[in-house]
């Protein structure tokens, strides 16, 4: 196998940002809009139609006490939708039962998996084991219904052009007792002799992990259930798809529940890292009637994965990978957080060889990068293009300010840089309707772009193909929206009429 260490900033390197600048994009945002964004740099490509979905943590302090960690807010749900050169914005927070409760009291009532506890110290939480439900890290349109996402639990359904909250969604009763069901879906575009579906999964807990994958047809209805037993714990945020099999990284990851129970700390803070075992990357067939294979590789963890295919008997996966868990310190405000002290995220690439057992490991991308995006087409395919939110500096943890396409082919970059007082979100990639030559890099990258020196956020728009030339388009919001997770483009338009 080979490995690549991570690479440590230069004590000379120059900061490529102000950090009290990145601490505003973390204020709360009580309010939600309604309104046509009039205020515009460049031009909104007219072929650009559809709506922008994202999904984040909008609220980050309740009754005067802020939130121990960001992934612990209330979900925010903002829709951006284009048509005929104009954009108009609604934001509106998921109404979820923990939501709601807490803002009629306006206090803190529920403790967070990343810490947030409820006030009174550790005899007020012990052996309240309710975890506030969020609904706050993907959004997607399928199946005629907008879902709210968060992996803990079932999602939220929401009307798309109100973004009302209409309940929790059960695909069909299928999800019971408020089932989880993952934020990091996958669409299998299928061929002509497979239909188009989602792929998702749950996970229930225990001395092995109960893996459960579901696929919906684009009816919404769930044509494909499996459930797979993998021993001990699982920690899986992410997974990836090819035709014939469901990827997941089993991090080397352990949890001790105790300081959880007795009030002490979060689940997500109970999470221990173990240098000296293997990841262990477990291939489960789509065939139930298969074996499922489980190969090792060094230790790393994963969040989120780019996307994986088969070739020459091989399954090749792409995957942002730290040399360690960023593990959450409860004695440290998030907002002093000091990046270069912690591994970055790295693109690496599996090649996972099941016939002779070996994994072997390249690294693609040294910049500290997440958010990987790809054309829809190419999910679970052979693929060139994928685009990454990124640190501005070369080397080193940092931010992520700059918009990072890789030619995977070519090892090509285009790279644009809000920096030194922007902040870039993940990068949607938008496909040119009628593309003329490379599809792959035909059409819009969306990001939302903090901007410190209003402290607002914008929406921005990047010709995919022409990435260093910056901005087509750089919408400016009224307001900021707090950093946010992921999001989703449809091509129907849930904007207000015209």
């Amino acid at each position: 196998m080979q490995t690549t260490p991570a690479q440590k900033p230069s004590s000379l390197q120059a900061r490529s940002y102000d950090p009290k600048d990145w601490q505003r994009g973390n204020d709360s945002q009580p309010q939600e809009f309604d309104y046509w964004i009039d205020d515009i740099e460049g031009e909104i490509p007219r072929e650009l139609q559809g709506t922008l979905f994202r999904n984040g943590p909008g609220i980050l302090e309740i009754g005067g006490h802020q939130l121990q960690h960001p992934f612990d807010g209330d979900g925010m749900i903002n829709a951006i939708s284009f048509k005929d050169g104009k954009a108009h914005f609604r934001s509106r927070f998921v109404r979820t039962e923990g939501y709601l409760a807490e803002q009629a009291v306006g206090k803190i009532l529920y403790r967070g998996v990343f810490g947030t506890q409820k006030p009174g110290g550790w005899l007020a939480n012990a052996f309240d084991l309710k975890l506030k439900d969020i609904a706050n890290t993907q959004v997607l349109y399928w199946g005629g219904k907008l879902l709210a996402l968060w992996e803990a639990a079932s999602p939220h359904r929401l009307d798309p052009s109100t973004l009302e909250t209409l309940g929790k969604e059960t695909l069909n009763g299928l999800l019971q007792n408020d089932a989880g069901f993952t934020a990091h879906p996958r669409i299998d575009l299928g061929d002509e002799e497979r239909e188009t579906r989602l792929v998702g999964f749950g996970l229930k807990p225990g001395l092995s992990t109960t893996l459960t994958i579901y696929e919906l047809n684009q009816a919404g209805d769930v044509v494909e259930q499996q459930a797979r037993s993998i021993p001990g714990f699982a920690f899986l945020h992410d997974f990836a798809i090819t035709p014939n099999y469901c990827i997941f990284f089993q991090n080397p990851v352990s949890l001790n529940l105790i300081p959880y129970i007795v009030g002490l700390r979060g689940p997500g803070e109970c999470l221990k890292f173990h240098s000296q075992q293997p990841t262990r990357i477990w291939i489960i067939p789509r065939d139930q009637g298969k074996q499922i294979q489980v190969l090792e590789t060094d230790p790393c963890f994963v969040f989120h994965h780019a996307n994986a295919f088969e070739q020459d008997g091989k399954i090749i996966v792409d995957s942002i990978c730290y040399e360690n868990f960023p593990a959450i310190d409860h004695h440290l405000d998030f907002r002093e957080i000091e990046f270069a002290a912690l591994p970055p995220g790295q693109l690496w690439r599996y090649r996972l060889n099941l016939q002779s057992q070996t994994v072997e490991r390249q690294l693609l991308e040294k910049r500290c990068c997440e958010f990987p995006y790809i054309h829809p087409q190419q999910m679970g395919q052979p693929y060139h293009q994928v685009y990454l939110a990124a640190a501005h500096q070369e080397e080193g943890n940092a931010p992520l300010q700059a918009i990072l396409k890789l030619n995977l082919k070519s090892d090509q970059r285009e790279i644009w840089s809000a920096a030194p007082r922007g902040f870039v979100g993940e990068p949607v990639f938008v496909p040119q309707p009628q593309p003329l030559g490379n599809a792959e890099a035909e059409g819009w990258v969306l990001t939302l772009v903090y901007d410190a020196a209003h402290h607002r956020t914008d929406v921005v728009i990047l010709a995919a193909n022409r990435i260093n030339e910056g901005p087509v388009a750089r919408l400016h919001l009224k307001h900021h929206i707090p950093y946010g997770l992921h999001g989703s483009f449809t091509p129907e338009y849930f904007g207000p009429t015209i």
